[in-house]
């Protein structure tokens, strides 16, 4: 019983070998974890991402999570949307696990990656940014509650709180 592969085989397991080393090499390097972010930077965060939202006067809810994907911190303006109150904690979770901006996922989607679609615990919605202080992923924030744009300004507003 022969048990080498043909010949035929080896300039297509060259291929795929090239085209995934290429690919390796063009993905974006993801910070490494840090301690993760406590009660206090959380809040003051959450602050300055509701302040934003108070001064376009939009109905935001805001969730901060350790950089495992834990909640520390919520806060949801009244009268709001009962969805977005999962859609932020979600948004926030997806952008701590993949140590990314919950955009990116989107826009993996529209360029048609639809697998993206059947990640476990992905929310591919605009609005979730990880937290990054020192080179080091320290948490997330999601904002949901506007369209993905404007939830996306929220987080980046309460991410300047930090500089």
């Amino acid at each position: 019983m022969n048990i080498v592969p043909s010949a035929k085989f080896f300039p297509a397991i060259a291929i795929l070998a090239v085209a995934a080393s290429v690919a390796l090499a063009q993905a974006p390097a993801r910070p490494p974890y840090g301690v993760a972010v406590n009660l206090e930077t959380a809040k003051k965060i959450a602050a300055a991402a509701m302040a934003e939202a108070k001064k376009q006067k939009w109905n935001v809810a805001v969730a901060i999570v350790d950089n495992h994907g834990m909640l520390i911190y919520y806060e949801m303006e009244d009268d709001h949307q009962a969805a977005a109150a999962h859609l932020a904690i979600e948004k926030a979770q997806t952008s701590a696990t993949f140590r990314r901006p919950t955009k990116e996922l989107e826009q993996g989607i529209t360029d048609g990656r639809h697998s993206i679609l059947g990640l476990p615990g992905a929310t591919p919605v605009e609005g979730g940014l990880p937290i990054v202080v020192g080179g080091k992923m320290i948490g997330a924030i999601g904002v949901s509650g506007m369209a993905a744009p404007q939830d996306a300004q929220v987080a980046s507003a309460g991410l300047d709180a930090l500089k």
